[in-house]
C-alpha cells in the first residue's frame, strides 16, 4: 500500500476513445457523392469521420437506414452486450491493442490513460459510441490487463490502497481482494457514450440540455452531449471530494480529444461555464489531432497548471 499518495494533489482526466487512446479498426458507413452524381457506399475511418462528417455536399449517412445505420458498429446489439467474444467494441479493442504490441503507434492519449491508472486516479471515457457504461469499463479492463506490465498493476494496486486507506478511512483488515478492490475503483469513474440510449435520455431529461438540444443542429450535437458527460465527471468529482472533506488541495482536470469540433465547443464550455461554476477547479484541454505531436496540443488552460502525462 503506498502511504505517500496522501501528499499529492487531485488531478483527474477524461479522455476521448477512439484515435485519442487507441486507433480503433471500427469503421463508419456512409455514402460518397462520385463525380458522374452517384451516390456510393463507403466505410470511414473515426478519424477520417472527424474531417468529412460536416462536408454535407459530398458525404451523407446510408439512405437506407439514415445516422441509426451509418454506426450501427459503434453500439451495442442485443445479443452481444454480455458476450466480449461477440462484442464489437471489445473485439476492435484487443486488435487495437495487438497492434501497438507489435509496433503500431498508439493515440496520443494511450501513455496518459496509462500513467492515469498506475497512479490510481479518477478518470472518465467520454466518446461518441454508442455503447453501455458496462462495455467500456469491460473494454478498461482489458486495457489494464495488456496495457499494463504486471509491475504496473502492482503499482496500481498499492496506490489504490493508499487512497483507499487516505480518502476512505479503509483499515489493513478491511481490504478486500485486488479483484475487488479494482471494482471499487472502476466503479468511482465515469464512462459515457453519447449516443448510448440511456445516456440520451438522461441528457434529454436535464432541464438545461433538453433546451440546448431544442436549439442545436445535427451537426453540433455529439459535441453538446460530450459538454454534458464532462459537466457530470466535474460534478461527480466535485461532489466526492465535498463529501471526503478534501477540498483543501488543488484540484485539477484534464480532458483529451482528436475531434477538433469537439476541442472547441470544450474549450468555450470551460472557459464560459465551468471556470465560473468551478472556480476552484483548474481545467485543462488537449487537442490531440495532429499525429505529429506526440502528446497534443495545449489549447485551454483555466488557472495556472501544466498537467504532466499529457
Amino acid at each position: 500500500m503506498n502511504e505517500d499518495v496522501a501528499d499529492r494533489d487531485f488531478k483527474y482526466y477524461i479522455f476521448d476513445w477512439d484515435d485519442n487512446i487507441l486507433h480503433m479498426p471500427t469503421k463508419i458507413k456512409m455514402e460518397h457523392l462520385e463525380e458522374n452524381g452517384v451516390w456510393k457506399p463507403v466505410e470511414v475511418s473515426t478519424s477520417t469521420f472527424a474531417l468529412v462528417r460536416a462536408d454535407e455536399k459530398h458525404y451523407r449517412p446510408p439512405s437506407k437506414g439514415g445516422w441509426p445505420a451509418a454506426f450501427v458498429n459503434f453500439e451495442d446489439r442485443p445479443d452481444e452486450t454480455d458476450d466480449d467474444r461477440n462484442n464489437r467494441f471489445i473485439l476492435d479493442t484487443l486488435d487495437a491493442l495487438e497492434r501497438v504490441e507489435h509496433g503500431e503507434k498508439p493515440g496520443p492519449s494511450y501513455n496518459a490513460l496509462k500513467k492515469t491508472l498506475r497512479e490510481g486516479r479518477l478518470f472518465a471515457i467520454v466518446t461518441a459510441r454508442g455503447h453501455s457504461p458496462k462495455t467500456i469499463e469491460r473494454a478498461v479492463r482489458i486495457f489494464i490487463k495488456y496495457a499494463l506490465t504486471e509491475e504496473e498493476r502492482e503499482e496500481m494496486m498499492s496506490n489504490l490502497r493508499g487512497y483507499r486507506q487516505w480518502i476512505d478511512g479503509v483499515g489493513d483488515a478491511e481490504f478486500g481482494t485486488d479483484a475487488e478492490e479494482l471494482d471499487y475503483y472502476l466503479g468511482m469513474c465515469r464512462y459515457s457514450a453519447v449516443t448510448y440510449s440511456g445516456f440520451r435520455e438522461r441528457m434529454a431529461n436535464d432541464p438545461i440540455y433538453k433546451e440546448k438540444l431544442a436549439m442545436a443542429t445535427t451537426a453540433a450535437r455529439p459535441e453538446l452531449a460530450k459538454e454534458f458527460a464532462i459537466r457530470d465527471f466535474v460534478e461527480h468529482v466535485f461532489h466526492m471530494l465535498r463529501r471526503s472533506g478534501r477540498l483543501n488541495r488543488s484540484v485539477s482536470i484534464g480532458f483529451s480529444d482528436d475531434d477538433v469540433g469537439n476541442v472547441k465547443t470544450v474549450s468555450s464550455f470551460i472557459k464560459e461555464e465551468l471556470s465560473k461554476r468551478f472556480d476552484g477547479i483548474k481545467f485543462v484541454v488537449y487537442d490531440t489531432s495532429d499525429r505529429s505531436l506526440a502528446k497534443g496540443r495545449k489549447v485551454c488552460v483555466s488557472g495556472q497548471l501544466n498537467l504532466p502525462g499529457f
